[in-house]
């Protein structure tokens, strides 16, 4: 007789960890998840040539989907899009409108529910507690944006395909491995945290 190998286990995410279930049971966690966000896409810089900025907003998607777990975590940067398309100055340079997310660069934007699901689910298996574990979701997470993203400005701007990763892809692999490096750093260095904390004897 053979045996199914058991399923992975859903395990707690990081706000569940350090979190009262007053907040993560409503939607304060969803709230501050977007404001995150929100606080992150204003730190830009631009890129000579392309339409696209480098923002802190990735780093932002990969914490809050790690540590809000994956419906907390799609359902902020849900709650992001739908406050910057009704004109809240939440996007990039405190830009708001639907006009944003229709225009070159409004498929990262629509991208960042995806990403978020990816780092959600892989933490609600762990994976944000290692640092190998958590770079490969970091990589794929930040790929999976690009995926929409620049496909989404070729279409915007009747770009084609290799003028579009030249201008939004290229220039940023290099602060989006930077980001990575960093989730990969900060969210298992949490859990250390948390695991220290856990640990103390009573006082």
């Amino acid at each position: 007789m053979t045996t199914l190998a058991a399923p992975l286990r859903p395990r707690a995410v990081l706000a569940e960890a350090v979190l009262p279930q007053s907040l993560t049971r409503t939607g304060v966690t969803v709230g501050l998840g977007a404001l995150i966000t929100a606080l992150a896409a204003q730190v830009a810089l631009p890129i000579p040539g392309s339409p696209v900025p480098v923002t802190g907003q990735t780093f932002a998607v990969l914490l809050v989907g790690a540590a809000l777990g994956p419906a907390r975590g799609v359902a902020s940067m849900a709650l992001y899009l739908v406050l910057g398309a009704v004109g809240l100055p939440v996007f990039t340079d405190a830009s708001g409108g639907a006009h944003v997310l229709l225009g070159a660069t409004g498929g990262y934007l629509v991208g960042f529910l995806a990403a978020a699901a990816i780092a959600g689910h892989a933490a609600r298996r762990g994976h944000d507690r290692s640092v190998l574990r958590e770079l490969t979701v970091a990589v794929a997470a930040s790929l999976t944006i690009y995926v929409v993203g620049v496909g989404w400005l070729a279409l915007s701007t009747g770009m084609s395909l290799g003028a579009a990763i030249g201008a939004g892809m290229l220039p940023f692999l290099l602060g989006d491995a930077l980001k990575a490096l960093l989730a990969a750093g900060a969210l298992p260095g949490a859990w250390k945290v948390v695991g220290a904390l856990d640990s103390r004897p009573d006082a």
